[in-house]
């Protein structure tokens, strides 16, 4: 069976039924783990201002997700406060944290087989 899906790469099959049982641990449901699975990064942290408000916003991105037919799963992404890390040694790992959370993003998307972000 030709699948159309990323995760099904980790659902499909008998020889998947680790990965459901893991799935099911995280508490969804058979019929949650049929639908596509959507990643939602959220970089909410109690440091960053400009962060502060995105739980409620992902909570609005996950209600959309459902609307249409997936399954959302949330997982987390650093943020650095370009003005509080300014004239400091923390203004060296503004930059340079952009490209890690591009991949960690990227790590999390291709390990769990997520069909969208």
């Amino acid at each position: 069976m030709n699948s159309n899906k990323k995760s099904d790469d980790i659902k499909m099959g008998i020889e998947k039924a680790p990965h459901r049982s893991l799935l099911k641990a995280i508490g969804l449901t058979n019929e949650e783990i049929k639908r596509p699975l959507i990643g939602i990064v959220n970089s909410f942290n109690e440091i960053v201002p400009g962060h502060i408000h995105l739980n409620g916003i992902t909570e609005a991105v996950k209600r959309g997700v459902l609307m249409k037919g997936g399954t959302p799963l949330e997982f987390p992404a650093i943020a650095v406060c370009d003005g509080i890390a300014m004239n400091h040694q923390g203004m060296k790992y503004s930059l340079v944290s952009r490209e890690l959370i591009a991949d960690s993003i990227e790590v999390m998307a291709l390990a769990h087989g997520l069909d969208a972000l």
